[in-house]
């Protein structure tokens, strides 16, 4: 889904600012007014208020405060050399202006990162000062001199200085493309991890060769290298028999492939990186690989997560069940989700979709685009919501296009939308990780911030407005069935349809029995997207439904996993 967060966790460096704006993956909006100045403004805010925070819980200056803060960054991807070149930049006016007890807002709308236009609201995170004209008055007295006002007046992109170029250059390329950035036989396959590479869909065991990826069809039965990336290859010298045709034959191998939003591609940023009373020196370990993946998580997704999970729970993804049930499924996923997909976008990047009709092994694709087609910033998002009839002709647009690259035996599963009303209902009235240390930001303020800037993920259910959740909810649901309609009337040749609802409440359900509650299911920093135990959850649901209506979908189980085990370990790893 398409979110301002992916702004906030580089908001310490101010790096992303220009980046959501010009580069968002999937951003088919042009018409929002001052995209970039309503993100440039949430990160503003975010990065004052961390900063104010940590002088507080340290009990030491600004100063101190900012240089801790970048103390913290590692060097990776300079980040840690652009921390310090925004403190050269802008630290001495945020000190200033800190030390006279103006708040976040204050200081941002001095220093002219948030602006309130002609005839619009005054966009704001914490409670307004009482007399707000004369407080900014007095800021602006404060820093009149500063010669950073003319740099922020300016629009100047912070990608134009020569450290950063080459750094934004690669994270828009990430955003802005959905094949691997380093893809050497442009095979669509990888051996990096992130930019598109391994953590989205199986690694690549050969970058030299076009003809070797995951998901393919062994040739000559991999008798002489492994053609399919599976960790199976050579011949069992008792018999002379290719251990690929041994123990693969006949076994329904099947990969799974996600088309889905934000989160499908498991958006999340660490509260760890914006709640001062956390932060250490391991607090931004995994920064740099966040950055480079759009701040998703795909190996860690409930679709195609490949690592063990970081939340403790025993449910896998639907990948791993795949892998358990069938070995030689190793590494047969792919992750084509992005940031801001919806139906009326997939076209422009399903081309990253990696199969051919004749020499793959078939698939089972979910179509998960479960929020953009009614979930916008706009003041008003009714109105740029996707009807069912335009629903109706960008899914057949989709499956056409699926028909024609996926292999016979394929299966298509369509998801339903949510009820996002869940959002409000259970967040509202609770303390966002950034206004805990204070009591003083509650989710509820940080939803009508977001809206007031037209940069909210989904302004028809982060509001305060009963009658527009409902709305939201309501057309949501016309979706839904507009999917289930497809799902029950039309047919393919290369795969079969089916439909799933979207069971967000089944599994607050769940949840609830092992004695947990529904805000746990939520990132807590966007107050969105649902997090990894979430994800978990809702693929177990989805194993357990198909396992008891359509047992076809999965394929056969492989009697020969624990030879497969034996002779080849962890079959190269993940």
């Amino acid at each position: 889904m398409q979110s301002p967060w992916k702004i906030l966790t580089v908001a310490p460096l101010f790096l992303l600012l220009s980046l959501q704006s010009s580069a968002s993956p999937a951003n088919d909006d042009q018409s929002r007014p001052s995209l970039s100045n309503g993100h440039t403004c949430v990160g503003c805010v975010l990065v004052v208020s961390v900063i104010e925070q940590l002088a507080q819980v340290h009990n030491s200056t600004v100063q101190a405060s900012m240089e801790r803060l970048c103390s913290y960054l590692p060097e990776k991807l300079f980040l840690k050399t652009t921390c310090y070149l925004v403190i050269d930049k802008f630290g001495s006016d945020i000190i200033k202006l800190l030390s006279a007890d103006m708040n976040a807002d204050v200081v941002c709308h001095t220093l002219e990162f948030c602006k309130q236009n002609t005839g619009q609201p005054l966009c704001h995170l914490y409670p307004l000062p009482k007399t707000w004209k004369f407080t900014l008055q007095k800021a602006r007295q404060i820093v009149k001199k500063s010669p950073i006002l003319k740099y922020s007046r300016s629009g100047s992109d912070i990608c134009s200085l020569p450290v950063l170029a080459k750094i934004c250059q690669k994270i828009k390329l990430a955003m802005e493309q959905s094949v691997p950035f380093k893809d050497v036989d442009s095979d669509k396959y990888s051996v990096f991890p992130t930019l598109r590479g391994y953590h989205w869909r199986g690694r690549d065991c050969n970058d030299s060769d076009e003809s070797v990826y995951p998901g393919r069809r062994p040739n000559n039965w991999d008798v002489h290298q492994d053609s399919n990336c599976n960790g199976i290859w050579g011949v069992d010298p008792k018999d002379g028999v290719p251990y690929e045709k041994k123990f693969c034959e006949g076994s329904q191998p099947r990969g799974i492939i996600l088309l889905g939003d934000s989160a499908g591609a498991h958006f999340h940023i660490s509260p760890e990186w914006i709640t001062a009373s956390q932060m250490s020196l391991n607090s931004f370990i995994n920064l740099p690989t966040a950055l480079t993946n759009e701040l998703d998580w795909p190996q860690l997704s409930g679709a195609t997560g490949f690592l063990d999970s970081t939340v403790g729970i025993k449910e896998k993804s639907i990948y791993l069940r795949l892998w358990k049930r069938n070995h030689c499924n190793h590494r047969d996923y792919q992750n084509i989700s992005r940031n801001g997909a919806s139906s009326r976008n997939l076209k422009k990047f399903i081309e990253s979709l990696s199969r051919n009709k004749v020499l793959d092994y078939p698939a089972i694709v979910i179509y998960a685009m479960i929020g953009n087609d009614v979930c916008s910033g706009k003041s008003d998002p009714v109105p740029a919501m996707t009807t069912p009839e335009k629903l109706y002709s960008n899914v057949m647009q989709t499956l056409k296009h699926l028909n024609s690259h996926l292999p016979n035996g394929s299966h298509v599963i369509l998801y339903g939308l949510p009820d996002g009303t869940f959002l409000w209902d259970n967040l509202h009235n609770r303390y966002h990780p950034l206004g805990q240390l204070n009591k003083d930001m509650t989710y509820a303020q940080l939803y009508s911030f977001l809206n007031c800037l037209q940069v909210s993920p989904c302004h028809g259910w982060m509001s305060s407005n009963k009658t527009l959740r409902t709305l939201t909810s309501e057309r949501a649901e016309q979706l839904s069935n507009t999917l289930k309609k497809i799902a029950a009337s039309e047919k393919f040749t290369n795969f079969n349809l089916f439909y799933m609802d979207f069971a967000f409440h089944e599994i607050i359900q769940e949840w609830q029995k092992r004695g947990g509650q529904p805000w746990q299911l939520i990132e807590p920093v966007d107050g969105f997207h649902p997090n990894e135990v979430a994800l978990l959850l809702l693929a177990d649901h989805f194993w357990k439904k198909v396992q008891l209506q359509w047992p076809q979908i999965l394929g056969k189980e492989n009697p020969f996993n624990p030879q497969i085990k034996q002779v080849f370990g962890d079959q190269g790893g993940h």
